[in-house]
């Protein structure tokens, strides 16, 4: 069996974790684009004019129409998010343990100081 490098973990757990915050910022941006989408839609449905391109200002009341589209979108997709918002957290709570581990224990004064279980037994005094 071939043991694996700690360093060599430490770079595809983060690799892992970059993936992972990926996935979940394309999701969101995927929801924002389509609360767009069907913000404009319906505003140019709603309003009757015969030239689309025309006054194409974004008011307040658009606002409150895209969040309110946002957030009935995230809510349809919320699986998905609680999924790999729940994933990402185990990946940063797992890279911390391992960056943890990796550390050279340091005393107040900054020099290294050695697990108890290198050169001397806990019961043991100096």
């Amino acid at each position: 069996m071939t043991t694996v490098s700690p360093d060599f973990l430490l770079l595809r757990m983060q690799a892992s974790r970059r993936e992972t915050r990926h996935h979940l910022d394309l999701v969101l941006r995927q929801i924002a684009a389509r609360a767009e989408r069907v913000t404009v839609t319906q505003k140019a449905k709603s309003s009757g004019r015969t030239h689309k391109r025309s006054g194409s200002r974004w008011t307040p009341s658009d606002e409150r129409l895209f969040q309110s589209h946002l957030h009935a979108l995230e809510f349809r997709r919320r699986g998905e998010i609680e999924v790999l918002s729940r994933k990402l957290a185990r990946q940063d709570a797992a890279i911390a343990v391992l960056k943890a581990r990796l550390e050279p224990h340091a005393d107040v004064n900054g020099s290294e100081l050695l697990p108890w279980f290198i050169g001397q037994s806990p019961d043991s005094s100096s």
